[in-house]
């Protein structure tokens, strides 16, 4: 592995990723092999990047969302191994958990005496909660695993929607619901009604705890599955309900606001690729130069050009681009024109456009009136022009 990390690095990669996560698993529910993999192997492949002198480490841990302050102290350890190994540049994501809700703060510590030592280790940080969208679309919703919806689980929505609306099976499937023991992660998603919340336009990533459809069910003395299936067949079954399920613990963004303003973190976590039809965390960038300027609830905010910056220039030199990040003659031209006052975070929308018919979540946001990479107009008014000017990145 050390011999084909350096042939990889020689080839144009831009360094090694690696996830120590239960979170992530196979289709078939089990483990993913990096979880356990050893000290020895992950020292060796650091090892391959001091050789090349060239590359990043970015990886996932789950230091952040346990209770266990001898494991995190272990997994933190191996953090500090790896980047004195490697010499390079290294980044990790850094989130909080309702059963660690001030791990980060642990783990801030931490990093600060890692750069005091001389490392270059950074926490990667969102700017708001990682939410899970319910809809009788998405991949998951509180019915799902009922015997009554999976038997309709795989028709065309309408045909769903006509199925789910009629009384009889609208009587049966609440009653299997009721009849559920999920555990965990499903639990929550089936019964954590005062965590569920109606998807508005601009999305709301602060709700309060009275918006959520529990309250709203007690306020309309109803039950709050049922309510929920209620709103599901709303806009022809395309109605979504956002579920914060990580930096949400406290029911604010007070803590992510004291993740963005820390010292040695960098913007990331967009997951622009996985989880299509669960969550919608693609428009993170957006979402930072929505909210931050104007402030939470509380409101706290970051000035906008901190925000920018953090966006940009920090991102690019981390990663070693030198040729991008800011605005100077030379250096690539890939620039955003943004109307701050119409900039915006609308609902997602499911589209599908995958192959066989396979759905996504999309957010389109407003406000951005142009946008150009290397100089050339690729969205105007945000539609896309056509052009494609941008080449694949090499290390």
């Amino acid at each position: 592995m050390h011999r084909l990390t350096r042939a990889a690095l020689r080839a144009g990669a831009m360094g090694f990723s690696t996830s120590r996560t239960f979170v992530h698993r196979s289709r078939s529910g089990e483990n993913i092999g990096t979880l356990t993999a050893g000290r020895d192997e992950l020292l060796a492949i650091a090892e391959a990047l001091r050789a090349e002198g060239r590359g990043v480490i970015q990886l996932i841990s789950d230091a952040y969302l346990t209770p266990d302050d001898a494991f995190a102290a272990a997994e933190l350890g191996l953090i500090r191994d790896m980047a004195r190994a490697s010499g390079r540049p290294l980044s990790f994501t850094v989130q909080q958990t309702d059963e660690a809700p001030d791990r980060f703060r642990h783990i801030f510590g931490e990093v600060a005496a890692m750069v005091a030592d001389g490392l270059d280790v950074k926490a990667q940080v969102a700017p708001r909660p990682i939410g899970v969208l319910l809809g009788l679309e998405a991949t998951v919703n509180p019915f799902l695993l009922a015997p009554s919806f999976r038997a309709v689980a795989g028709l065309p929505l309408e045909r769903k929607v006509a199925a789910l609306s009629d009384p009889a099976m609208k009587a049966r499937l609440l009653e299997e619901h009721r009849a559920l023991e999920p555990r965990e992660f499903m639990a929550l998603i089936t019964r954590g009604f005062s965590r569920m919340f109606q998807v508005t336009d601009p999305v709301d990533y602060e709700p309060a705890p009275e918006a959520s459809v529990a309250a709203e069910a007690a306020r309309l003395g109803r039950d709050p599955a049922a309510h929920v299936l209620d709103l599901l067949l709303e806009e022809g079954g395309r109605r979504l309900l956002y579920m914060p399920i990580i930096n949400f613990a406290r029911g604010n963004l007070d803590d992510v606001h004291a993740m963005l303003t820390a010292p040695h973190t960098l913007f990331g976590l967009s997951d622009g690729g996985a989880h299509c039809g669960t969550i919608c965390d693609a428009s993170f960038p957006t979402t930072t130069i929505a909210l931050w300027p104007r402030g939470n609830r509380a409101g706290r905010s970051v000035p906008l050009e901190t925000l920018v910056h953090g966006l940009t220039l920090r991102n690019a030199r981390h990663m070693g681009r030198s040729d991008r990040g800011r605005i100077a003659p030379g250096l690539r031209a890939d620039l955003n024109l943004i109307d701050r006052d119409r900039l915006a975070v609308p609902a997602p929308e499911m589209v599908r456009d995958l192959p066989a018919g396979g759905g996504r979540l999309m957010q389109r946001p407003r406000g951005f009136v142009m946008t150009m990479v290397a100089g050339v107009p690729t969205y105007e008014g945000g539609e896309a022009t056509g052009a494609r000017p941008g080449r694949l990145l090499r290390g």
